[in-house]
């Protein structure tokens, strides 16, 4: 049975779980509720997986980041997600203090000190590769470009791929905004310096007024060959070679690739309280890490390694290090900059 095939499988049958869990009272009792952006491998590997470690039905409600926020601010005084699964971060929080409950799961003290849980609202969950991006190789040929002289960043500013760049809305995307932060980390002679901005600024250019709103519509889109270039994260692109395509290509930029720690949190005053707090519990315990073994996610429990031949060695990678506190800091003065200078 083919990758693609067994991941439409399990979402299939995380669906008629969901299906069948709304049905009374006694199974409502037994459900969970998450609202969750990641992408499809990511959800095969880990819900199946939870609902028979645990006996929990899982109602999943897949949206992208921007839209998760708006249900939760919009759902407060009467939450129906019990826990938000990807795009939880430091900068995320930061925002948005008052969605998230309380809770350090015992297995967290497992897991790397580096990526132990930041002030117990959010836990790390996966490793989250932020520059990915994603060439098609028949939109370069029809641009007369080589795929091969593509490298990097720098790269992107190359004019015949102005318009032809499918880049996310920073201001409402975690995976945008973790593209904005690594360029501003790689692209200057310091990091996050006005030489950075300048790059930032003409890359602004090249994107020719549009902007994606939606994460998974960049590496499809590009996929679909409406692109040249999708500026996206890694998972969601090794997985497309994984799953066959022979047209594209994942380029790391050799200025540096980060790769961010990416979690959950349980929404505040949330349904199914402990139901949640096992979901945290699984997903970082060696079973559930196990699950990303074979997939293109980077798991954060150290003892866990990728086995996928699509995942390139770290070791062949130009490895950078963001200061996840000081972007967090930035992250409105930030924002409103890249919106400036967008609107200009």
């Amino acid at each position: 049975m083919g990758k693609k095939l067994s991941v439409m499988i399990a979402l299939l049958l995380i669906v008629l779980a969901g299906v069948s869990a709304g049905g009374s009272k006694e199974s409502s009792a037994n459900e969970l509720v998450i609202y969750s952006p990641n992408s499809d491998s990511e959800i095969a590997a880990v819900i199946p997986a939870f609902e028979e470690a645990t006996g929990i039905k899982v109602i999943l409600q897949s949206m992208g980041t921007g839209d998760v926020l708006a249900r939760l601010e919009a759902e407060k005084a009467n939450p129906q997600a019990d826990v938000n699964w990807g795009a939880v971060n430091l900068g995320f929080w930061t925002d948005h203090q008052d969605l998230y409950e309380y809770y350090i799961s015992p297995n967290d003290k497992n897991l790397p000190e580096a990526y132990q849980s930041y002030n117990g609202y959010f836990t790390y969950t996966k490793l989250s590769g932020s520059a990915a991006l994603l060439i098609n190789e028949d939109v370069f040929a029809e641009l007369g470009l080589d795929p091969d002289e593509f490298t990097g960043y720098e790269d992107l500013l190359w004019p015949e791929l102005k318009g032809k760049i499918a880049m996310g809305d920073p201001t409402a995307s975690s995976s945008a905004w973790a593209e904005l932060t690594n360029m501003l980390l790689v692209m200057g002679d310091e990091p996050y310096d006005e030489k950075a901005w300048e790059f930032v600024e003409d890359f602004i250019g090249q994107l020719d007024g549009a902007i994606i709103s939606s994460s998974s519509q960049i590496y499809r889109a590009t996929a679909d060959g409406e692109y040249a270039v999708g500026v996206s994260y890694e998972d969601p692109c090794i997985s497309l070679l994984a799953d066959g395509a022979d047209n594209l290509r994942v380029v790391y930029p050799e200025e540096g690739a980060v790769w961010l720690p990416s979690g959950a949190g349980i929404v505040k005053n949330c349904k199914h309280p402990e139901n949640a707090k096992k979901f945290i519990d699984f997903i970082i315990s060696e079973e559930g890490q196990q699950g990303y073994a074979d997939t293109t996610i980077r798991p954060v429990l150290a003892s866990v390694e990728n086995t996928s031949p699509y995942m390139l060695p770290f070791s062949e990678i130009n490895v950078a290090y963001e200061d996840i506190a000081y972007c967090a800091e930035m992250k409105s003065e930030w924002s409103e900059r890249w919106i400036d200078i967008l609107t200009r």
